[in-house]
């Protein structure tokens, strides 16, 4: 039997992570860990970190790093993750909190990070077209910024470990689908 899959999943908003998570979850078995999911629930769960989330969300403010290792390390400790493996969606979004992801699984707990690349002036078309009340132009740039200030840093630290493989988000949903399937099979520790 396969071992489960264990990924981190980065992209740019617009990239097409929460559609191509979703397709890959359902295809390996494994869980759709999403950071906002993962939020929601510890604060609907009223454990201790949700409190804590629910107070920085309410203000609008982002969750500090303490707080969601707690709501991670919550999650990953849970059974159906143990068993099934994960796409970690939105988490880890800087180094440090990778680190911390790695203290907490191990530095060889994550199989593969997977970075969706999407050029910005695709997800900026791409953003447009969804609709969301919270999609404003300033928003969305302001996403944008937070991305490649904090989180595009993720890339060299991955890939210095050799854990990272980036792959092109632009194309049918099939067509990088394929692209993702390929990758994580051929770099996969799964026997």
């Amino acid at each position: 039997m396969a071992s489960p899959v264990r990924l981190v999943v980065l992209g740019r908003q617009g990239a097409g992570k929460g559609t191509q998570c979703a397709r890959l979850a359902e295809h390996y078995g494994a869980l759709h860990i999403s950071t906002g999911d993962m939020l929601r629930a510890a604060v609907a769960e009223g454990t201790e970190f949700g409190r804590k989330a629910n107070e920085f969300m309410s203000a609008g403010e982002l969750v500090p790093d303490d707080v969601m290792l707690g709501v991670v390390t919550d999650r990953l400790a849970k059974p159906d993750a143990v068993e099934r493996g994960f796409l970690l969606d939105g988490y880890p979004r800087n180094v440090s909190q990778a680190e911390a992801l790695d203290g907490m699984v191990g530095s060889d707990g994550i199989d593969r990070v997977i970075d969706i690349d999407v050029p910005l002036e695709v997800v900026l078309e791409r953003i447009k077209g969804r609709g969301r009340e919270d999609d404003t132009e300033d928003a969305v740039r302001r996403r944008l910024e937070l991305y490649e200030s904090q989180t595009r840093p993720l890339t060299a630290f991955y890939d210095e470990r050799n854990k990272l493989a980036t792959v092109d988000g632009v194309g049918s949903e099939d067509e990088v689908f394929e692209r993702l399937c390929k990758v994580i099979d051929e770099g996969s520790s799964r026997s």
